[in-house]
């Protein structure tokens, strides 16, 4: 029988202050508990207003490293050791044409997984430019090409 009672009061002793808490108009708080409807009182337009700051943040961070990174690579093949690359095109997966300058000398290189070919040597460049397109010519075009589909 004692031991009955002494459970009982020790019962009502680990409960009396959440009893005292609910008279006081206050909700009952379990030990280690957090609180948490203190913690959701943020509104959810800030929240999502934190995250798009983030976002644009995060974006406007990766375009400035873009932007440094194509600067630093067009300084790197300006000719600071005596080989300019003028233009380059892409022919497959793999493999590319590509036009250089090499002291005063153009060359077309042909470059495949593991191979760069020289293609041809090109005259220098001259100062006049190629020549216009004229009417004429594309309205023969747009013929050669409705012949071959066969209109």
């Amino acid at each position: 029988m004692k031991s009955l009672l002494a459970r009982l009061v020790l019962a009502g002793w680990a409960f009396a202050p959440a009893v005292f808490a609910a008279e006081q108009g206050q909700p009952a708080r379990r030990f280690a508990a957090p609180d948490v409807a203190a913690a959701t009182t943020q509104s959810t337009v800030g929240g999502i207003g934190q995250m798009l700051f983030g976002l644009v943040v995060v974006l406007a961070a990766v375009f400035v490293v873009a932007f440094v990174a194509r600067r630093l690579r067009g300084a790197s093949s300006s000719g600071a050791n005596g080989i300019e690359v003028l233009a380059q095109a892409s022919l497959g997966g793999k493999e590319k044409a590509v036009i250089l300058r090499v002291d005063g000398e153009r060359l077309l290189l042909g470059v495949a997984a593991g191979q760069v070919s020289l293609l041809k040597t090109l005259s220098p460049e001259t100062s006049t430019p190629p020549p216009a397109v004229t009417g004429s010519q594309i309205q023969s075009f747009a013929a050669l090409l409705r012949r071959s589909l066969g209109k």
